[in-house]
């Protein structure tokens, strides 16, 4: 999934011999962003470096469950590798790109 995202979630990111399910989780996102209920990548990178700069080594766009359970909303999960090798976790609303959590470990 970090391939797709990374390449704008074009079709053509997933190799045709993928497992199913990751063919069908990268439609599923890629239908996300084209329906604009996902901000693309490039835009969720641009407003997260603005306040935590570092090197993205890992994303994943993810569904989640609100409390109670009764909606789903997007989340892009991204692993910044901070100076001087502090590693931090931001969980990030993939419809307007705000913060939900984040998490750091030196």
């Amino acid at each position: 999934l970090l391939a797709a995202c990374l390449l704008g979630l074009f079709p053509a990111a997933v190799p045709a011999n993928a497992p199913a399910d990751e063919r069908r989780d990268h439609e599923r996102a890629r239908q996300a962003v084209d329906a604009g209920e996902v901000l693309p990548l490039r835009a969720v990178l641009d407003l997260v470096e603005r306040s935590h700069p570092g090197q993205v080594i890992d994303v994943e766009l993810e569904r989640e469950r609100g409390q109670g359970g009764d909606r789903e909303y997007w989340v892009y999960k991204l692993k910044i590798l901070r100076a001087g090798g502090a590693l931090l976790k931001l969980r990030v609303n993939a419809r307007n790109g705000e913060i939900l959590g984040d998490r750091e470990r030196a």
